[in-house]
């Protein structure tokens, strides 16, 4: 499976994105999928998932109430809508790939497939 995120950018604190990751080369309608982040000298850190059937998600409580992850199974595509941006949500953002997982997994050692991140950086 190959991940191709996009949709990162320099926004201004308040603003919204919508980050998209589209997949390929495998049944994405299988894959749990999820977002995380780094910045920098930090760690990868969870911040959104959704599972592969019944629609659950799973958020950090950094972003609940903020950001929404959602899938299109016919589009291949997850996406994470993210809104009242704060200079804290700066960082590069990554989606991935569990297959089949029984819950959208907040641990990064549980995905199978990683895309190659985009960038998001929010201005003060």
């Amino acid at each position: 499976v190959q991940l191709q995120a996009s949709g990162g950018g320099l926004v201004q604190a308040g603003s919204s994105l919508r980050l998209s990751c589209a997949a390929s080369g495998g049944t994405f309608s299988s894959y749990g999928m999820g977002w995380f982040r780094q910045a920098p000298g930090k760690e990868r850190e969870f911040v959104a998932a959704i599972a592969w059937r019944g629609g659950s998600t799973n958020y950090a409580d950094s972003v609940k109430g903020r950001f929404t992850i959602s899938r299109d199974n016919a589009k291949n595509t997850v996406y994470l809508q993210m809104n009242s941006l704060k200079p804290e949500d700066t960082a590069v953002y990554y989606c991935a790939a569990d297959y089949r997982a029984p819950v959208p997994d907040s641990r990064p050692w549980e995905y199978d497939y990683w895309g190659q991140g985009t960038q998001v950086t929010v201005s003060s």
